[in-house]
C-alpha cells in the first residue's frame, strides 16, 4: 500500500515545496514594505480608538516579530495563486482530460473569492465587531492594544474568512469531480448550519454580531453551493455522455 502511496507522496512533497519556496521570496520583499502593510492594517484599529488611547507594545522583541508577521502574511496573500495553482497541479493527475482546462479559471475563482473575503472582514466584520469590544468598557477602562496581538487576531480572522468564502469554488471543484451534488448538499444543510456557527465562533471576537457576520455569509454562500453543485453535476453528466458516446463511435 505504501509503494501505491509514494508516488503521490512525492508529488505532494514537491507541490509544497514550491509553495513554501514562493511564500519564503514573498516574505522578504514583504518585509522590505512591512510599515506602510502594517499602517493598512492597523487603519481599522485607530479609526476605532478614543482620544488618549493608542497601540503600544509591552516586550522588547515585539515589533520586530509584529514586522515579521506582517511580512509572512503578506507573503502568503501574494503568494495564492501560485498556492492554489499547485493544488489543482497535485490533483490533475486524477481528472478527466476536459476536466483539466478548469485550471485557470480555479486558480483565478479561488484567488477572487478568497480577496472578496478578506475584503468583507476588514471593511465590515472588523470595524463593527472591535467597535463593540471597544465601545463596551470604554467609560471603565483606557484602550492600550498590544500591537503584536492585534496582528496575531487581524491575520487569523482575515484569513478565515478567506478560506470560508472559498466555499463556492471548493463544491464546483468537488461537483466536477464527482464527489459532492447538490442533493447531497441539500441533504446536508442541517449540520452544515451547526457547524458554520460553531466554525464562526472560533475565529471571530467573542461577540454575537461577530459570528453572526461571518455565519450568514458563509449560509448564503452555502445556498449558492448547492445551485453550482446542480450546474456542474449537470454539466458533468453532459460531459460524460458525449464521451462515452465517442468511445461508442471509436
Amino acid at each position: 500500500m505504501f509503494e501505491e502511496l509514494k508516488p503521490h507522496l512525492v508529488e505532494l512533497r514537491k507541490r509544497l515545496a514550491i509553495s513554501a519556496v514562493c511564500v519564503i521570496v514573498m516574505f522578504f520583499v514583504c518585509f522590505a514594505f512591512w510599515n506602510p502593510i502594517l499602517s493598512w492594517m492597523t487603519a481599522p484599529l485607530k479609526a476605532l480608538l478614543p482620544e488618549g488611547s493608542n497601540i503600544i507594545f509591552t516586550q522588547v522583541q515585539e515589533p520586530f516579530f509584529t514586522a515579521a508577521k506582517v511580512a509572512f502574511f503578506s507573503g502568503i496573500i501574494v503568494s495564492l495563486p501560485i498556492i492554489f495553482w499547485q493544488f489543482w497541479l497535485f490533483v490533475a493527475p486524477g481528472l478527466y482530460e476536459n476536466e483539466k482546462k478548469y485550471v485557470i479559471p480555479f486558480v483565478l475563482a479561488a484567488t477572487i473569492m478568497f480577496l472578496c473575503g478578506a475584503i468583507f472582514c476588514y471593511y465590515v466584520v472588523i470595524p463593527l465587531g472591535f467597535s463593540f469590544l471597544i465601545n463596551f468598557g470604554g467609560q471603565l477602562f483606557t484602550a492600550l492594544p498590544s500591537i503584536g496581538e492585534y496582528v496575531g487576531f487581524f491575520t487569523k480572522i482575515l484569513i478565515a474568512f478567506g478560506i470560508a468564502f472559498e466555499l463556492p469554488v471548493m463544491t464546483f471543484f468537488f461537483a466536477k469531480i464527482g464527489l459532492i451534488d447538490d442533493n447531497s448538499l441539500k441533504g446536508f444543510f442541517r449540520y452544515a448550519v451547526v457547524i458554520i456557527f460553531i466554525f464562526s465562533a472560533l475565529v471571530t471576537p467573542p461577540d454575537v454580531l461577530s459570528q453572526f457576520l461571518m455565519a450568514f455569509p458563509m449560509l448564503g454562500l452555502y445556498g449558492i453551493s448547492i445551485y453550482i453543485a446542480k450546474v456542474a453535476s449537470a454539466k458533468k453528466s453532459d460531459e460524460d455522455e458525449k464521451t462515452n458516446e465517442t468511445s461508442d463511435d471509436d
